[in-house]
């Protein structure tokens, strides 16, 4: 729990002092596309097979946060520091580098609590080598197509 409400106020501070991203309305199409889409992925994942879920199993306030102000902060800082208009290599070493992060922060939110918060069912942190790359490329293709929105 602990990593927990650290986690939200550094991410969201981080954010909200060093995002790249030039409106608003971006920020907030992320977040809210982060939200939709985490609680999508976690109703199959978490909910419906118990791969993995948040302090106990089923629907909690707790929960809530890591679903609500956890994420969003950090896809913001992700999509603000992603090499778009760099040589395929980068970009892939780039999300190589948010990966190793990914799951190194996911390793650490098993501890036990007070310090942890997350738990794991069948599902593996490497898993995550597979999924988060995944996921980083549809939020990536995400906020290129709401950039193009806003140019029509």
């Amino acid at each position: 729990m602990i990593l927990l409400f650290l986690s939200i106020i550094i991410f969201n501070l981080v954010a909200l002092k060093f995002h790249k991203i030039p409106v608003k309305s971006r920020i907030v199409s992320i977040w809210t596309f982060t939200i939709a889409f985490q609680v999508l992925f976690d109703l199959i994942i978490e909910f419906k097979f118990q791969g993995y879920w948040y302090f106990d199993k089923g629907i909690e306030v707790l929960g809530f946060l890591a679903h609500t102000v956890l994420i969003p902060p950090v896809n913001v800082l992700l999509l603000s520091f992603y090499p778009y208009n760099k040589n395929l290599f980068k970009q892939a070493f780039y999300i190589i580098g948010c990966t190793v992060g990914m799951i190194i922060y996911e390793s650490i939110s098993i501890l036990p609590e007070p310090w942890g918060f997350f738990h794991l069912g069948w599902w593996n942190v490497w898993y995550d080598l597979l999924v988060a790359p995944i996921l980083i490329l549809i939020l990536v293709g995400y906020y290129k197509w709401i950039c193009k929105l806003e140019t029509v």
